[in-house]
């Protein structure tokens, strides 16, 4: 165990120094810090001493290393657009763009895995099919095209829940949360959905598959002849091995649900992080930009070596191989 540990913390550790280097070179590269934060009539002498003083003076390596120090250091630079440190918007934004994954992600799990265990159980059922064919559009159609059309239903329509915003929230010190009022849970509702459907169809048919494939082997087929109760071979016995797959996809997706919230936070205007790498991609907010790559390598590398380590924990045979 301690021996895939290591492993796992050298490989997260190589990515995350590739990742800063992409960043980096978005940092120098993708457009002029120093003409994107003077005025437009400062002079030469004044560019120069700004260059100077933000090190674009300095070669490329030492550049690279002050960067990957700030970095280490929590120091991620000052938002061309806010002229705040993004560390401190990073800090405001994320607690929306949590609470919206968590909402998601907890979706997905609980209605993805019964639906999925029901699909197997009942193969040719009405309802299996009609669930199939659900969770076939749910794949197919856009997040931006869900989101607009359950705006225009239950927003605009039948004017039941908001369309826009992240409602009432409370400040629990450095963590600000709308779970504690009405008017914030109703706003997570049609975000919380329209982020849920691909990841909850995802699931749902992996667990369906998986489900199909163990029911089928020969261990399930002995249990059957032991006379074990039917329940336990479904819960214990094949539902326990098809999540295997189902923690590596959910880890994936939650990565994902953070990485690309940026479709969902647009359309509902959620003041989240995917909502602020869009205002910096329009205001060419460099530093913002490059914040946000790292932060999504960082939640990536995190929950794929969380991953490798569940692995370990529920399936007996890695534990044995580690050994």
């Amino acid at each position: 165990m301690v021996g895939i540990l290591i492993s796992r913390l050298i490989q997260a550790i190589t990515v995350m120094l590739t990742v800063t280097a992409i960043a980096f070179l978005m940092f120098r590269f993708v457009g002029d810090p120093v003409q994107l934060m003077s005025r437009e009539d400062a002079s030469v002498e004044e560019k120069e001493e700004l260059r100077a003083r933000l090190g674009l003076d300095q070669p490329v390596y030492v550049q690279y290393a002050r960067f990957i120090g700030r970095v280490v250091q929590g120091d991620l630079g000052m938002s061309f657009r806010n002229q705040r440190e993004v560390a401190t918007l990073i800090a405001e934004k994320a607690p929306a763009t949590l609470e919206l994954v968590l909402i998601a992600t907890t979706l997905s799990l609980l209605i993805g895995i019964p639906l999925g265990v029901y699909s197997a159980l009942h193969p040719n059922g009405v309802l299996s099919r009609a669930i199939q064919g659900v969770s076939l559009v749910g794949i197919s159609v856009p997040t931006f095209v869900t989101g607009i059309l359950l705006i225009l239903v239950f927003a605009v329509s039948f004017r039941l829940l908001p369309s826009f915003g992240r409602g009432q929230t409370v400040d629990l010190g450095w963590w600000t949360t709308g779970f504690l009022t009405w008017s914030g849970i109703k706003a997570l509702i049609l975000p919380g959905i329209t982020l849920a459907l691909y990841s909850l169809t995802l699931i749902m048919r992996l667990v369906r598959s998986e489900m199909i494939d163990i029911l089928s082997t020969d261990y399930i087929r002995f249990a059957r002849a032991r006379g074990l109760p039917e329940r336990y071979i479904i819960f214990r016995l094949a539902l326990r091995n098809a999540l295997l797959p189902v923690i590596t996809v959910t880890g994936l997706q939650v990565g994902s649900l953070i990485a690309f919230a940026i479709v969902t936070e647009t359309v509902f205007q959620w003041p989240g992080l995917g909502l602020l790498f869009m205002q910096a991609v329009i205001f060419v907010d460099i530093p913002v930009m490059t914040s946000y790559l790292l932060l999504v390598g960082l939640v990536f590398v995190t929950i794929n070596t969380i991953v490798d380590l569940l692995y370990v924990v529920v399936d007996p045979r890695l534990r044995a191989r580690a050994a």
